[in-house]
């Protein structure tokens, strides 16, 4: 289905308060998002980050990042699936950018309104993208790959899942296959297994590929195990992190809307001028939530500006992509939490959006890098040791 792109470039408001009418059933039901990705498809924000000249709105990481923080506020698990979907394309921008038009047919699919989704997290694998349980074997015209895919968002309606496996016999070492798997190949099996704490419309399914043939012209990249610095592998690590904090400010945004509405709405008699607003220490509550989110914010769109204009950040490239993921987390965890105290007992019924809100922000840790990654991968770029091989 082609898509009508958007002059505005904005998701109209109208549009998101749909969603967000829509986004509690579909918790409720665990069901797939499906007319907030028609109506996505229909003005053309599939293609958001195409460049202009190809037909796409062109935005870049910082205008992405913020466009899908606001679509957050109204229907979180909408805008982490398309943050799943629109990476890809923004790591497209990334080879082209390097000179590398290799990924010019994913501009053509997403103007087509076809969705893509990831295949980087796999049982047993703690360092995804740069190891994998997935094997990958040489054949006449590409790879024939096997193993089993976890949180693919999108499961319902993707068409292209990107997958990364190992070519253990590789000459000269292992290496990294980073593939294209269409859907509809022959050993592609999508596992209907998503019934979750939150984020729960992603239905971010299991996929089992058992000797999927992909062939050469859907390789994104190979490279040896370990090894980060292709272009593919940099946009793989700044686009996903930056659109995913991004969501999960996006949360928060919500959930201190949220409380101030409750604060200034719920009244005690116990309360000189009877509103909760005039309670000092809900006062304090709030003010802790803005300055928490204030930082947070900071800490985000500096980093996607900086990334945007070309900054020189060098090796600490690595420690702030992590720092910028983490913190934005931790800080809609945190906003959410103080929301829930603002807003006392009546958050916790099911059908409540804070209540849903609560699950959906616990998702944020387990995307990478989680808390414990996270900290190994800053500690050791600041003590200067990030990359260094074991001895064994």
């Amino acid at each position: 289905m082609t898509q009508t792109i958007s002059d505005t470039r904005t998701i109209p408001t109208d549009m998101l308060e749909r969603f967000r009418a829509r986004a509690g059933a579909h918790d409720r039901d665990n069901t797939y998002f499906a007319d907030d990705l028609a109506e996505l498809r229909g003005i053309g924000y599939l293609a958001a980050a195409v460049p202009v000249e190809l037909g796409g709105w062109g935005l870049d990481l910082a205008q992405l990042a913020a466009s899908q923080r606001r679509l957050a506020a109204y229907a979180p698990a909408t805008a982490l699936a398309m943050s799943m979907h629109s990476y890809w394309v923004g790591i497209a921008n990334e080879m082209a950018r390097a000179g590398d038009h290799s990924l010019d047919w994913i501009y053509t699919e997403a103007l087509a309104g076809e969705v893509f989704a990831a295949g980087h997290a796999e049982p047993g694998n703690d360092i995804p993208v740069l190891l994998s349980t997935c094997q990958a074997r040489r054949v006449d015209g590409g790879y024939r790959l096997t193993g089993r895919k976890q949180f693919g968002s999108n499961g319902p309606a993707w068409k292209w899942l990107g997958a990364h496996s190992i070519d253990v016999e590789a000459e000269g070492g292992p290496r990294i296959v980073h593939a294209f798997v269409r859907r509809g190949s022959e050993g592609v099996t999508v596992v209907e297994n998503w019934d979750t704490l939150g984020m729960r419309p992603t239905q971010s399914h299991d996929t089992q590929l058992s000797e999927v043939f992909v062939p050469d012209n859907r390789i994104g990249c190979v490279m040896p195990a370990g090894n980060p610095e292709h272009p593919f592998l940099v946009g793989m690590t700044m686009w996903p992190l930056a659109l995913i904090g991004a969501v999960y400010l996006g949360i928060a945004d919500r959930a201190l809307e949220l409380a101030v509405q409750n604060a200034r709405r719920k009244t005690s008699m116990a309360i000189e001028r009877g509103a909760y607003a005039y309670n000092p220490f809900v006062q304090h509550q709030i003010a802790s939530m803005y300055l928490e989110l204030d930082a947070a914010d900071a800490v985000l769109t500096t980093f996607t500006a900086d990334w945007v204009r070309g900054a020189d950040h060098g090796a600490d490239w690595a420690p702030k992509v992590y720092s910028m993921k983490w913190r934005a987390v931790e800080t809609a965890k945190r906003v959410v939490d103080i929301a829930l105290d603002v807003v006392g007992g009546a958050g916790m019924f099911s059908g409540n959006e804070l209540e849903r809100l609560y699950r959906d922000v616990r998702c944020g840790g387990f995307h990478p890098g989680n808390d414990a990654l996270t900290h190994e991968m800053v500690g050791k770029a600041v003590l200067g040791i990030l990359g260094e091989q074991p001895r064994w």
